[in-house]
């Protein structure tokens, strides 16, 4: 059995007050793997494109105020 479905089934079990302070946790796990991602992907440059991109629209016009 993969260790994917092993979390799967122990999630299912855990009482409502367990899910919530894992799901918690869980949010904010993800939330600190995503940040380091964009973080690295903006260090290295593959975000480059898209600040290119938004740029040209702005000069262009296509931009508009919040």
């Amino acid at each position: 059995m993969r260790e994917v479905d092993v979390i799967e089934r122990a999630v299912e079990r855990l009482p409502p007050a367990e899910l919530a302070e894992f799901a918690a946790w869980f949010d904010a796990y993800a939330a600190t793997r995503f940040d380091a991602a964009i973080n690295s992907d903006a260090k290295n440059g593959a975000l480059d494109h898209l600040a290119e991109a938004a740029l040209r629209d702005f000069r262009n016009g296509k931009a508009r105020e919040l």
